[in-house]
């Protein structure tokens, strides 16, 4: 019970950053989509991308637990807003990395899901050929430079593509995207000493969803304001709500406008929560050992989902049969995707070993 306890204590924390009125929360998405210059089809667009993902995560879980994913599965299911808003501003050459939690940034970035959804269930003509499977997609033609089953792996990673971007003097930029459960590995702040020190054109976005794993924020860092920490390396930060795109995106422009005529590292902290367990295998008896189920409920009444679709109802882009159908279509979208990896075929020995050594 302890566990819980503090877990709410660290939910306290984030909500007094997040909790908005209908109101306001309307009076932020207008000013991002004037000054972003979203038509209405681009409304439109963006939800039925958040509407994709979300069904694509639903149908992994369901192929988990079917037993035709083998190993491990993080779904990212109530995070939607926080890859979204981020990867909407990037352009081509621009470069990200993600951690093992990585379907919905390859799938943002604009990987074909039947591939994505391959390489998650082992098929050869999966993103990576089916020997990377859920935590290690990537996709180079559209900039996805790797998810990373080490904590805090990519953070080190993204340095080494920050400099490379550097010296070939483009105005690209690198997004590393981090759990917060990252932020206490060694490399993690060895590397934004360093990136910092060259000046380099690297996003890390921290996607705080309060626990790493079953660990709540304020049990496992002294200072819980996480964004703070870049501080110590003369690296600016800033702290958004990471359930509302509109404002993920708003925010991430700005500073990506800056990072490409002025190269200099920036840390964004994006407070957000995921609706499932750690990992797919985690069931509710587990759960209920670090979180309760009322704040999960409450984190629902945040849904990424829902506060874009308060936009476009306040907008009149949408009914009901208009979401109806939309909704529909991203069911579609993820269907679509399994059945290309059911009829995918399954790596050979042959496979396992190529690109593996180099004679």
């Amino acid at each position: 019970m302890a566990a819980v306890a503090s877990a709410a204590a660290s939910k306290e924390k984030a909500a007094g950053k997040n909790v908005k009125s209908e109101k306001d929360q309307l009076a932020i998405a207008s000013a991002a989509i004037k000054g972003l210059g979203l038509s209405d089809q681009d409304l439109l667009n963006i939800y039925q991308k958040m509407l994709n993902i979300r069904h694509f995560e639903e149908q992994c879980n369901r192929a988990f637990r079917s037993g035709r994913v083998g190993g491990y599965l993080h779904l990212y299911i109530g995070q939607e807003a926080t890859s979204m808003g981020v990867i909407d501003v990037l352009k081509k050459g621009d470069q990200v990395l993600s951690s093992y939690r990585d379907h919905a940034h390859c799938l943002a970035l604009g990987s074909d899901p039947g591939s994505v959804m391959a390489e998650i269930m082992g098929r050869s003509n999966g993103v990576s050929h089916g020997k990377g499977g859920s935590m290690h997609l990537f996709d180079k033609e559209h900039g996805f430079a790797g998810g990373y089953g080490i904590v805090g792996g990519n953070v080190p990673l993204a340095l080494g593509i920050g400099w490379a971007l550097k010296y070939q003097k483009t105005d690209n930029v690198c997004v590393c995207y981090v759990g917060d459960g990252a932020m206490n590995a060694g490399a993690f702040h060895e590397a934004l000493n360093m990136v910092a020190l060259y000046k380099l054109p690297v996003l890390y976005v921290l996607e705080n969803n309060l626990y790493a794993m079953g660990t709540s924020i304020d049990r496992s860092h002294a200072n819980t304001n996480l964004a703070s920490r870049s501080d110590s390396y003369a690296i600016p930060h800033t702290s958004v709500d990471g359930q509302d795109y509109f404002a993920v995106r708003k925010v991430t422009s700005e500073i990506v406008g800056k990072m490409r005529t002025t190269p200099y590292p920036h840390f964004l902290e994006c407070i957000t929560y995921r609706y499932v367990g750690h990992g797919a295998a985690d069931d509710a008896k587990t759960q209920a050992t670090y979180r309760n189920q009322d704040e999960v409920e409450e984190w629902r009444q945040r849904d990424p989902l829902g506060v874009i679709e308060t936009v476009l109802r306040s907008r009149h882009l949408v009914d009901d049969a208009r979401v109806h159908e939309m909704d529909r279509a991203g069911i579609d979208y993820a269907h679509a995707a399994i059945d290309y990896a059911d009829s995918s075929p399954l790596c050979t020995p042959e496979d396992l070993t190529r690109d593996v050594y180099v004679v």
